[in-house]
């Protein structure tokens, strides 16, 4: 199993923060645009547990790709944790948390996740597979400094 954490404080307080971050169409903003996100089925209000999310997305080589998640747990302004139910990894556990700090928010970030066929993609993990996860975090940092 493979994991990423990234922290990121910014100046806004903890409601505006959660607020953005608990409308999944957010996700379309701070996603790079070359990974031709969208949302094939919207939600029909804000997070919650549960809650079934279907995507669209082209992350390697431009090919689309189904993508559903659940909501598995929100604790609101505090954390929320998406799981993909089906779509390109064997299994994605994304837990988002949020803490007042400093007069501002500290998002943080905890990503678990498995490759398919793990014995055999074990070699495309670090330049293809660890390479693009930290381009999309570095992109949705700096765009949620932008917004905030």
């Amino acid at each position: 199993m493979y994991q990423l954490k990234q922290e990121q404080w910014v100046n806004a307080p903890l409601k505006e923060v959660w607020e953005f971050f608990s409308d999944p169409e957010n996700l379309l903003r701070i996603t790079p645009a070359k990974m031709k996100m969208r949302i094939v089925e919207k939600p029909s209000s804000t997070m919650f547990p549960g809650m079934i999310l279907r995507y669209k997305v082209s992350p390697i080589l431009g090919i689309p790709l189904n993508w559903t998640s659940e909501i598995s747990a929100v604790n609101k302004e505090d954390y929320f944790v998406d799981e993909m139910l089906t779509g390109p990894f064997k299994m994605w556990h994304h837990l988002h948390r949020f803490e007042a700090k400093d007069g501002g928010t500290l998002i943080s970030d905890e990503l678990h996740y498995r490759l398919p066929l793990e014995a055999l993609s074990r070699w495309a993990h670090p330049w293809l597979v660890q390479k693009q996860l930290k381009e999309m975090f570095a992109h949705r940092e700096k765009v949620i400094q932008e917004i905030f």
